[in-house]
């Protein structure tokens, strides 16, 4: 594996695979990587020639009071972990050589990006869409692929990648789990034992929902009611986002009438956590989505 730290230099390094009709499959990432993130990286390797991945903690997405300075950071581990999972390049570069001056443009998906999360994280998305357009014209992968935890950023990219044409195609991938059901995140490491013991209200918000919606309950506002109570029966536990949606369009809905999108925003102590299932009533079961 290389690793590269500079765009130029990894434009170079690209250069010869794209001249030779190689496939490049690309895997943006913060670092501090997870089960998940290698997921994301075997998918990528099967079904590309040249696999990328970027480490890159970027400044435009978190917001004035967010956890920028104390986001974790472990270049070596995460380095390790992709030389061992077969990676080809590793393109970690400094917000010197990523944002050498102060950014002008944006790019953003407003509707998409301002409710839901993006209504908790004013901002949020544009710098996500910005950092990812900017990857996408570095690295001019074929296919990218992005982990269903972040169901709503994977829809403003999808639609981003429409809106502008952008000649790459987007693959989401399940999120993986830990054995007792939370989802993989970077900010795991956050939570202390006690706050880790109370996440799992979070997945189990999931199968609540499903158990309501089995039961026969198709108002979408009392599942959402009834949702939110059930995550306060935990204390720890602070839900900013329950919401019912549209699994395709993200679109608010009024009653339950097929599949539905669970999203789920919960806040344990000062670590966000995210969530969500596309819950298919016409199933037996449940249709993990994320």
């Amino acid at each position: 594996m290389e690793t590269v730290t500079t765009i130029a230099e990894l434009r170079e390094r690209l250069a010869p695979h794209r001249r030779a009709g190689r496939t490049i499959g690309f895997v943006p990432t913060m670092g501090y990587l997870h089960e998940g993130h290698l997921t994301l990286v075997g998918r990528a390797r099967a079904e590309n020639e040249v696999t990328v991945v970027s480490i890159f903690v970027n400044p435009l997405q978190f917001g004035a009071n967010e956890d920028l300075a104390k986001y974790p950071r472990d270049l070596e581990r995460d380095s390790a972990l992709l030389a061992q999972a077969g990676v080809d390049f590793l393109f970690a570069p400094s917000v010197a050589d990523m944002y050498s001056k102060p950014m002008e443009t944006v790019v953003d998906v407003p509707k998409l990006g301002s409710e839901l999360e993006g209504a908790a994280r004013p901002g949020h998305f544009a710098g996500v869409a910005t950092v990812v357009t900017k990857l996408f014209n570095i690295v001019q992968p074929h296919a990218a692929y992005f982990g269903e935890k972040d169901y709503q950023q994977v829809a403003i990219i999808r639609r981003m990648v429409e809106d502008l044409a952008q000649p790459v195609k987007i693959t989401p991938v399940p999120t993986v789990r830990e054995k007792d059901g939370l989802a993989c995140s970077s900010r795991n490491v956050y939570l202390s034992p006690e706050q880790r013991a109370a996440a799992v209200i979070v997945p189990c918000a999931l199968d609540e929902a499903v158990r309501l919606i089995r039961s026969g309950l198709k108002d979408v506002a009392a599942i959402e009611a009834q949702i939110t109570r059930f995550i306060r029966t935990e204390p720890l536990a602070e839900p900013e986002v329950v919401a019912l949606r549209h699994p395709e369009t993200l679109a608010a809905i009024d009653t339950v009438s097929g599949p539905v999108l669970l999203l789920l925003f919960v806040r344990i102590g000062q670590t966000r956590l995210l969530d969500n299932r596309v819950i298919d009533i016409a199933s037996e079961n449940g249709m993990e989505a994320a």
